[in-house]
């Protein structure tokens, strides 16, 4: 009896236990399914190519399997190519993108020798299904800052017709290089560039440089020069036609400059020698204008 006594003890003990860990494991279950990103499906095949085209410049892409293989288009920052690397396969599989602007997207893809679709534009999508989604992805340069909050402002600036600065300026051969706005937001600058091509030849960038340099290295060569790299640039255009003006963005993490520095941000003409170069002073970098909290 006794032993019947403790058997049956430890039978309860074991289901009660059971039960508990059950219990918790479907409470668990249960959140985390709340905190779920749904993934949308699509088809691809082996004799097309399926084209997607993001809302945003694609900074990451992970594939499930070697059944799909992908890749960004030449000079498209936001445009992924998708395709099966094994005619009909099964089952399904799948892939992730996260975009420029913090916004994650989860894709379940199935092999079909007739998809429905071979493009998609994910800016409708992601106006009704990602409306809600308030989570987004932190990106390691920004420091924490949000992605979306830092690309609508640089749109926001590029797109302004405002002008804050006056005095700082370049202009020779028909091309006037312009410091258009410089602006501060949560510890970064913002330079707006402005470029105006007079003449009847395009002007295109070949690349932009942003250096300090100490005044009395003026004369020698840039060893003592510091190179500054944006953490981001948002660009209109770098190829500024006949008689027409662009403006770009460039992010810096703020800093300043000691008394004997100055900050030069020079633009080379790409198979041309129409090079355009301004300066800025500390006390030009310490009037930068804060932008309002309503961005």
């Amino acid at each position: 009896m006794r032993i019947t006594f403790n058997i049956k003890l430890l039978a309860i003990v074991l289901t009660s236990f059971l039960s508990t860990v059950t219990a918790q494991d479907t409470i668990g279950f249960r959140a985390l399914y709340k905190a779920r990103i749904d993934p949308q499906k699509m088809q691809v095949t082996y004799d097309k190519t399926t084209h997607l085209l993001f809302p945003s410049p694609i900074r990451y892409v992970d594939l499930g399997s070697d059944y799909i293989t992908a890749g960004k288009t030449n000079d498209l920052e936001n445009v992924l190519r998708i395709k099966a690397a094994l005619k009909g396969f099964e089952p399904e599989t799948n892939f992730s993108v996260i975009t420029k602007d913090g916004t994650f997207y989860s894709f379940d893809v199935l092999y079909s020798p007739y998809p429905d679709a071979l493009s998609y534009d994910l800016s409708k999508l992601r106006t009704d299904t990602y409306k809600g989604n308030t989570s987004e992805i932190l990106f390691e340069e920004l420091k924490g800052d949000s992605s979306s909050v830092t690309d609508h402002i640089m749109k926001t600036l590029c797109e302004s017709s405002k002008r804050s600065i006056r005095h700082i300026h370049s202009k020779s051969d028909g091309i006037e290089f312009i410091v258009k706005s410089l602006n501060l937001y949560n510890g970064k600058f913002y330079f707006v560039l402005q470029i105006k091509n007079s003449r009847n030849i395009n002007y295109q960038v070949d690349y932009i440089n942003f250096k300090i340099t100490d005044k009395k290295n003026l004369k020698r060569t840039a060893v003592q020069d510091k190179i500054l790299y944006p953490l981001r640039a948002y660009f209109s255009t770098l190829n500024i036609r006949t008689r027409s003006t662009v403006e770009n963005v460039y992010l810096f993490d703020q800093f300043t400059l000691f008394k004997d520095q100055v900050l030069f941000i020079e633009i080379f003409e790409k198979n041309g020698g129409r090079h355009q170069r301004i300066k800025l002073k500390n006390k030009d970098l310490i009037k930068a204008k804060p932008i309002e909290k309503h961005f």
